[in-house]
């Protein structure tokens, strides 16, 4: 991997550190070519500190460590990527990330559409609202609404109209969504329990 340490004039790069599973930003520090180095050979994401003067391995007082997984340089040669596994909170006042934002899987839309189920749901206008009608009428109603959209989807499978199918599966998709918070879930947790089924 080709670094250009030298194009800033103080032998330092940034280096851009996200989780390598949920892909959010946790820090940016500066590296030099030894701290690199030794990152590579540690595993251990180091830095050089511009305040100590000195190679910094980041946990190294705290024990949050940042296990390396992957390095990646940008299109100039001047800037870094790390992707990390990180061991306790990244930040040194105590948070997930330096920007006090929780380090959790993000879906999209998805997670946009969990929080609107959510406040749908707490609003309780049933007269007004299809989510919170559904809530109000209760789990087995719910349940009931998913085993109507999962056998409209595979007959929809069965059949050549893409469109159609994509539909149903949106509406399935949806409906479990609902199901989950009636059940106290979201999508967090299944991905919680793929996670621990993934070898």
């Amino acid at each position: 991997m080709k670094i250009d340490f030298n194009k800033n004039g103080d032998g330092l790069v940034p280096a851009i550190i996200q989780d390598a599973v949920t892909k959010n930003v946790l820090m940016l520090g500066y590296m030099n070519q030894e701290a690199f180095d030794k990152t590579q050979e540690t595993k251990k994401v180091t830095f050089f500190s511009r305040t100590k003067k000195r190679l910094w391995t980041k946990g190294e007082e705290s024990g949050n460590f940042l296990e390396l997984v992957d390095i990646k340089n940008d299109c100039d040669d001047d800037s870094l990527l790390i992707f990390v596994k990180p061991v306790g909170p990244t930040c040194h006042k105590g948070t997930d990330t330096c920007w006090n934002e929780e380090n959790t899987s993000n879906f999209g839309f998805l997670s946009q559409l969990e929080e609107v189920i959510t406040q749908r749901r707490e609003a309780s206008d049933s007269s007004k609202s299809y989510v919170a009608s559904l809530f109000e009428k209760g789990i087995n109603k719910i349940a009931q609404k998913v085993g109507e959209e999962a056998v409209e989807t595979v007959i929809e499978a069965m059949d050549d109209k893409d469109d159609l199918f994509l539909y149903e599966s949106a509406d399935l998709l949806f409906h479990y969504l609902i199901l989950l918070q009636a059940k106290g879930f979201t999508l967090k947790d299944i991905e919680a329990e793929l996670v621990k089924r993934h070898k």
